[in-house]
């Protein structure tokens, strides 16, 4: 399904992003990896299958004017971009009486503003084309908002709903449209979150401790996305809040309260 095909990945230096070069790589994909730190991109590039075949091209998300400039840049050396995935983001550790408006805006900023700008940036081209997939990875929490997530589960819940919209607008234009709604994997995000005032939470959360591996995820996201599906949840048991929520949101509402979330 991917042998050759050139996938964009943001946030690809650790967690789920990492976890799904790597498998795009070992299905032959040449793989444009994003993030910030250029050093931890490289080592990620040097562990994917043919690391000669991928670009390493760091970006903030943060800089969306630079947007334009980066998939320039990816033109020029593949000349195409065949699928696009929006993982970079960040989390949130706070209740929402403690959390400044600032905190609000960034964690806006980058689960939000970001992969728009990006996936504006990036569709004129698929456009042209007449084929591409776009992705992007919401949460659980983008169906189901729990405690200590207010920013984070507004902002995937909002990304969620724009790539909804945009599915039905494209679907005429050969383009590909899908959301993955992760559950609890293994990764950094807990010590990485913001707290209400901005610093960093630190600490990793039990729940994702014990939780499936960045590369169990990745098969699986991979796998579906490469089936053409559209709306991808994968997760352990949380996933049974999803329907629950379908069937009874007066019970999952009364759940919800009682959640350990930290």
């Amino acid at each position: 399904m991917y042998q050759d095909k050139v996938v964009w990945i943001t946030g690809a230096s650790s967690g789920i992003g990492e976890g799904l070069a790597f498998e795009f790589a070992r299905q032959g994909a040449r793989v444009v990896l994003s993030a910030r730190r250029i050093e931890a991109l490289e080592a990620v590039r040097q562990q994917c299958a043919q690391p000669e075949r991928h670009l390493v091209l760091p970006m903030d998300m943060t800089r969306i004017d630079e947007f334009p400039a980066h998939v320039a840049a990816v033109l020029a050396k593949f000349g195409r971009i065949d699928v696009l995935v929006n993982n970079a983001g960040i989390s949130q550790r706070s209740l929402v009486k403690d959390t400044a408006l600032e905190v609000d805006r960034q964690i806006m900023e980058v689960d939000f503003f970001a992969p728009v700008a990006l996936t504006k940036a990036v569709l004129p081209h698929m456009l042209q084309a007449s084929s591409g997939q776009l992705v992007v990875v919401s949460s659980v929490v983008g169906l189901v908002a729990t405690p200590w997530r207010s920013a984070y589960a507004a902002a995937k819940h909002a990304i969620a709903g724009f790539y909804d919209a945009l599915r039905a607008e494209v679907h005429a234009d050969g383009i590909q449209v899908a959301v993955v709604y992760p559950g609890f994997v293994r990764t950094n995000v807990s010590q990485s979150a913001l707290r209400g005032d901005g610093s960093l939470h630190g600490r990793l959360d039990t729940k994702i401790a014990s939780a499936m591996t960045p590369t169990e995820f990745a098969g699986k996201a991979v796998a579906a996305l490469g089936r053409g599906e559209d709306r991808i949840i994968i997760a352990g048991r949380e996933k049974i809040a999803v329907w629950l929520g379908r069937l009874s949101p007066a019970l999952l509402a009364r759940l919800i309260r009682k959640l350990e979330v930290t």
